[in-house]
């Protein structure tokens, strides 16, 4: 049974359409002991029979472990959109509900190479220096949370330094004890700077700023 009905497939396509350069949804799965996978796996492999910019690629995370290990994929399920060049955008967990949204921006974002963030904010990621990763704890139902985790990937498209993760918080609880996360969306930047809530973009550079000081 598709994920996608007609009504949301025409959305979807709408949406990608005009999208410039392909890509490709670089999915890991492991149907032993992982609720998702399979439902992540087939919605990646529907998105890329939506659109003939968007390929399909399935790994088994066991089997697989050297690509796994060259993408920096750690857990399941998870999906890597790559353009041209891999920006380091990633999705850990089903990107359902709210989340379907961070997605398809991820795919578009991803083909154009560029992002709507103020010219501030770039003139600060290209002074990045060192290596900085954003984890976005999210859940399905949260209508803030596409907003945080959208921001994220675009820093991660906008800087090399950048890599940013979309994390489902109930499929991964072990990570939410970890980082503390009693709501959504919360974000953690370098594993020691946190962020309640969806904020503004220059609230979120701030932020970056005081993980890299």
């Amino acid at each position: 049974m598709p994920l996608l009905n007609e009504e949301i497939r025409r959305e979807v396509a709408k949406f990608l359409e005009g999208i410039p350069r392909p890509v490709r949804l670089v999915m890991f799965t492991q149907e032993f002991e992982c609720e998702y996978c399979a439902d992540t796996r087939q919605l990646v492999e529907e998105l890329a029979e939506i659109s003939d910019r968007i390929v399909a690629e399935i790994y088994d995370f066991q089997a697989d472990r050297a690509k796994a290990e060259e993408l920096g994929i750690d857990k399941i399920p998870a999906i890597a959109v790559i353009g041209e060049q891999d920006y380091g955008v990633r999705f850990y967990g089903i990107p359902s509900g709210y989340e379907f949204t961070s997605l398809l921006y991820a795919i578009r974002y991803v083909s154009e190479g560029k992002t709507e963030l103020s010219d501030a904010t770039l003139k600060v990621l290209e002074g990045l220096t060192e290596p900085v990763h954003i984890q976005v704890f999210v859940t399905p139902t949260c209508p803030y949370c596409p907003q945080a985790v959208t921001l994220a990937h675009q820093m991660a498209v906008a800087s090399p330094m950048v890599r940013a993760d979309m994390v489902e918080a109930t499929e991964f609880p072990h990570l939410a004890y970890k980082y503390q996360v009693m709501g959504v969306p919360r974000t953690v930047i370098n594993e020691k700077v946190h962020i309640e809530g969806a904020v503004p973009e220059s609230y979120m550079v701030a932020k970056l700023q005081e993980a890299v000081r």
